[in-house]
């Protein structure tokens, strides 16, 4: 679905680090040797970088509903351009935010937040075009479902006349004023899980992503109106808490088997909120004296992470080093030791939304912060921030910081050991300066052809190690989404210096490096 577009993306090069005279490997040779020394200072090769997009109330986009397709177009390649800009390597958008679909689903209706009539066709596939664009500037795409909200309202007639919720009006209840699918029904379980697999099935994703949300978060004064659910299928509990996180376990658990038997390469992760259970209440958790989402959400994180039912656990840590109720120097850590001895990755939420609030978060260098924190804690693989449109407004300047100090040079998306693939072969490089820049031809070597390449620069002729070279982050300077026939070009700034480039495949194994390509 992305491969019919460009080929060629144009990165500006960061500044390369001083070449050194050794000898240079064979073009197959490994890249990460042992005996690689790596500055202490130099920033992970390997991070996840991404941002939320959020299309509920249109929060992030489309900005509006009834927008033309082409506006939401143009909307949509600005948000990915500045996500580029600013460092990272992937989006999560979300795609089914209140049971209906940002995609032509058999089982949901069109989302209103495209148009602002739910079941009304947006004139265009804005899934196919959000893949194909993420793609096409070397960023990963996830996929952000939202397993059992049905509307941000109560009411049942409002949804479309086919919404699966109103000819089924017994999957549904209504609580806190919003409108749920019931998570204890097993046919409801089964719908929502065929519902999301359809976009899985269909599109080129990178991953699957859940968010917070699965039972509704406690309304002071109500009660979750599924006592007679319970009645009907809570054979084997005594207690309706069990019988809810199990709902919710088997959920997870069968959406992850679904996944990786249709796209064995994708990812599936949940970001559930940032307290498991504090320890005074169990202790196995963190010390801590907030909202559980153990008991209040029916959500147990931490198994989900212990049984391998997720490829990454992004906790929303939304707080403020220090803060005594939820420290984010206390929840890191903690979830670091969680995710300890698995192959789970860690990713941190971070709330690029509280920026300028008063408070710690008047200061706009409180997620700098937070990243030079979790620089000691090397189980944190990376960050999540929400969302795209606080990184272009109340927090552009913290997002600058960040940037200046901690994403100034690319980073490729870290590798997942337990999702299938292998390290295509080294490709082969030609071409040379273009004008006052850099185009570089690249061609794919022998075997399977690879998703995309990362491009290296060292100052001077060759000389200088390959293989240790471009073990230092610092020398890679950017990446270029191959072709359908594994060609690709790359185009950049400046010359006098030596180009390796290697070839990675969907789930980011990384060949051998190239043939040296000297541009004067």
């Amino acid at each position: 679905m992305s491969g019919t577009l460009a080929t060629a993306l144009a990165v500006v090069l960061a500044p390369a680090l001083p070449a050194a005279a050794a000898p240079v490997p064979h073009p197959g040779a490994a890249v990460a040797s042992a005996d690689c020394r790596v500055d202490s200072e130099a920033p992970p090769k390997r991070q996840m970088r991404a941002e939320w997009i959020a299309g509920v109330h249109n929060i992030d986009w489309p900005s509006r509903t009834g927008l033309t397709p082409e506006q939401q177009r143009a909307e949509l390649t600005t948000l990915y351009d500045r996500t580029v800009d600013n460092g990272m390597n992937a989006v999560f958008v979300q795609i089914r935010p209140t049971a209906d679909a940002f995609w032509p689903s058999p089982h949901e209706p069109w989302s209103e937040w495209l148009t602002g009539t739910q079941g009304r066709d947006p004139g265009y596939d804005p899934l196919a075009f959000a893949v194909e664009q993420a793609h096409a500037r070397g960023l990963e795409f996830h996929g952000w479902f939202n397993p059992y909200r049905v509307a941000m309202h109560a009411d049942p007639g409002r949804l479309a006349a086919d919404h699966p919720a109103r000819r089924n009006p017994e999957w549904t209840f209504t609580y806190g004023g919003r409108l749920y699918y019931d998570p204890g029904i097993p046919e409801v379980r089964e719908f929502v899980i065929e519902a999301m697999m359809h976009a899985v099935e269909n599109y080129d994703m990178d991953g699957v992503h859940f968010d917070d949300y699965f039972y509704p978060y406690p309304v002071a004064g109500q009660e979750i109106p599924d006592a007679d659910t319970f009645a009907e299928y809570g054979d084997g509990y005594d207690d309706i808490g069990d019988w809810r996180r199990e709902n919710v376990n088997a959920m997870v658990r069968e959406m992850d088997a679904a996944v990786h038997a249709a796209k064995p390469h994708a990812k599936f992760g949940i970001s559930p909120f940032g307290i498991w259970r504090n320890s005074a209440t169990d202790r196995r958790g963190s010390a801590t004296n907030g909202l559980q989402s153990y008991d209040a959400q029916f959500a147990d994180s931490r198994r989900w992470v212990h049984e391998g039912w997720v490829d990454y656990i992004n906790p929303q840590v939304y707080w403020e080093i220090g803060l005594p109720v939820a420290d984010y120097a206390v929840l890191v850590p903690w979830w670091e030791q969680v995710v300890e001895g698995t192959d789970v990755h860690l990713y941190i939420g971070q709330a690029a939304y509280k920026v300028g609030n008063p408070g710690a978060w008047s200061d706009p260098r409180e997620l700098a912060r937070h990243l030079e924190f979790n620089r000691d804690h090397p189980g944190v693989l990376g960050d999540v921030y929400f969302s795209a449109k606080s990184l272009r407004t109340n927090a552009a300047d913290a997002m600058a910081i960040v940037h200046d100090e901690h994403y100034r040079y690319p980073a490729l998306v870290p590798l997942h050991e337990e999702l299938p693939g292998a390290a295509p072969s080294a490709p082969r490089v030609t071409g040379g300066a273009s004008g006052d820049g850099v185009e570089l031809d690249i061609r794919p070597g022998r075997g399977d052809l690879p998703a995309y390449y990362a491009v290296y620069a060292l100052d001077g002729a060759p000389g200088r190690e390959a293989e240790c070279a471009i073990a230092d982050p610092r020398t890679l300077v950017g990446t270029v989404r191959a072709g359908e026939d594994g060609r690709a070009t790359f185009t950049g700034e400046g010359g006098g210096r030596t180009y390796y480039v290697t070839a990675l495949d969907r789930t980011h194994h990384e060949s051998g490096v190239s043939n040296p390509r000297h541009v004067r």
